[in-house]
């Protein structure tokens, strides 16, 4: 038997789970597209890693984000999705169907691909950091922000992201301490101006994190250490936000799919549609900007959608091309 005997072929490939790769699979499989979706080594995706989440319509009095993204789940294998657990570890988009691999030994091909692999934050690498992730510690002031309302933070970071999370942070809490690395900003003079101009955000320079403390349970401050006179102290914080980018999970399709500088993948305005012919793409692979459960979730509809409307056409094309 020879590898293309071997190689199972589907319609619908969705590659990345969360809301954006359950979303696609949801509406992919009420299209009857059988769809066959692989979680990646985070099934869920980062809401997993989260606590309470307030903000997604129809949770009126919240819910945890790993319940959250077990109902995604459930939901989309109760209408036929194929979910298993396993990681694509190569793709070659040169031919359709698309050809996948994978955990380095299963070929599949397919004839649409939906990527949703989503976005990691970038962390200080700190034990602590990771302790008390969920507890206190969060890479998104707009998704937690609120449970640190009337209360002192502080925030890591010197680009616009950090800038603008930080002013976010003073409407809802009583103090910000915005911790800078070096004796300057990276953000734009816009963003700049409007944290220097924010009265209850007080700018440490020349600021490194060596730990963030806590009672076991949640954060109770941050030490900090002054990189020019090597002073450390402890800020009172209860909440502790760390914002110095992320990273897109698009790294096995470098060569393959136009990514920005940073390596989200560019898709066509008003659409999911990426460079490659039958692969589409949402969620936090492609969007820089919102990093939202429900954008991602929006997303992911428009690729099911994009990916059910494009072999429609092709069957389409098919049948004239029989007739002819």
């Amino acid at each position: 038997m020879n590898l293309i005997d071997k190689t199972e072929h589907v319609k619908c490939l969705i590659i990345g789970s969360g809301p954006a790769g359950y979303t696609a699979a949801i509406y992919a499989s009420r299209a009857d597209l059988k769809p066959v979706l692989y979680t990646g080594i985070l099934a869920g995706g980062q809401l997993t890693q989260t606590t309470e989440v307030e903000n997604y319509p129809g949770y009126p009095d919240g819910i945890q984000g790993p319940e959250m993204m077990e109902n995604f789940r459930r939901q989309a294998e109760r209408l036929g999705t194929d979910i298993r657990f396993g990681y694509i570890t190569s793709v070659d988009f040169s031919s359709l169907p698309h050809k996948v691999v994978v955990d380095e030994s299963k070929p599949i091909l397919a004839d649409t691909v939906i990527i949703s692999t989503g976005a990691s934050a970038k962390w200080l690498g700190l034990e602590s950091e990771q302790k008390y992730n969920g507890f206190g510690v969060s890479a998104c002031a707009v998704c937690d922000g609120f449970f640190f309302r009337g209360q002192d933070v502080a925030i890591v970071g010197a680009g616009d992201t950090a800038a603008e999370e930080a002013t976010y942070l003073a409407k809802l809490c009583k103090k910000v301490y915005m911790l800078v690395r070096r004796d300057e900003f990276r953000a734009s003079k816009a963003m700049m101006h409007r944290v220097l101009n924010t009265h209850n955000i007080e700018i440490l320079y020349n600021t490194e994190t060596k730990e963030i403390v806590g009672d076991g349970m949640n954060v109770t401050g941050v030490k900090v250490q002054n990189n020019q006179n090597n002073e450390e102290k402890t800020l009172e914080v209860t909440g502790f936000f760390v914002a110095i980018g992320h990273h897109p999970n698009t790294d096995i399709f470098k060569g393959w799919l136009d990514m920005d500088e940073t390596g989200y993948i560019k898709t066509k305005a008003g659409s999911t549609y990426t460079n490659i012919e039958g692969v589409f793409c949402c969620g936090d692979a492609q969007d820089h900007v919102y990093r939202q459960a429900v954008t991602a979730a929006g997303t992911g509809c428009m690729a099911a959608i994009d990916a059910e409307r494009y072999l429609a056409a092709k069957e389409h094309v098919a049948v004239l091309e029989e007739i002819i």
